[in-house]
């Protein structure tokens, strides 16, 4: 099967903690759809299940996206807010410091752009890729990224571990 054909759940991605404000903004948003399907039901006599079930979707796909850190499946790779193209990646970079979350990063083909208005995190040492994000080192599992990355990744893609005493290939 083509990379292009296989379904949303072959994907890997690493989530963002919950926090307080996406959990209102998620129930506000519920609790906003309920009433408009209320309202409409009462003042256009249609039935309101129709407006819950078609906004669900939307409602679960925005709240998945301001928690998704890092993210790859068919279309491409996300690293915080940047959405990329395969062919502008080479390598994910992982590095799991002494202290602190674990990194996840990506080095990008020579004479790739980052999109325009994409944040870079300021340099870590332990992270030799320029685009990273921190994620809880719970959260991550490198067995796992190999294997979705094994699945459907592009045959050019490496995933590197880079150690206080250098990099290696991961497999």
């Amino acid at each position: 099967m083509s990379n292009q054909r296989r379904g949303r759940w072959e994907r890997y991605k690493v989530t963002r903690p919950f926090s307080p404000q996406d959990l209102a903004g998620l129930w506000g948003s519920i609790i906003g759809i309920v009433a408009l399907a209320a309202l409409l039901g009462w003042a256009l006599d249609m039935k309101g299940g129709v407006v819950i079930v078609a906004a669900i979707p939307f409602i679960s796909q925005w709240f998945d996206q301001k928690r998704i850190l890092f993210q790859f499946d068919a279309a491409g790779v996300r690293v915080g807010n940047v959405v990329l193209p395969w062919t502008d990646v080479t390598q994910f970079v992982v590095a799991t410091p002494a202290q602190g979350d674990a990194l996840i990063g990506v080095r990008l083909r020579e004479r790739a752009m980052l999109p325009a208005g994409a944040a870079v995190s300021p340099a870590h040492p332990a992270m030799p890729a320029p685009l990273y994000v921190a994620v809880q080192r719970h959260k991550f599992d490198l067995n796992q990224m190999l294997g979705k990355a094994r699945k459907y990744a592009p045959a050019h893609l490496q995933i590197v571990v880079a150690e206080p005493t250098g990099e290696r290939v991961a497999s």
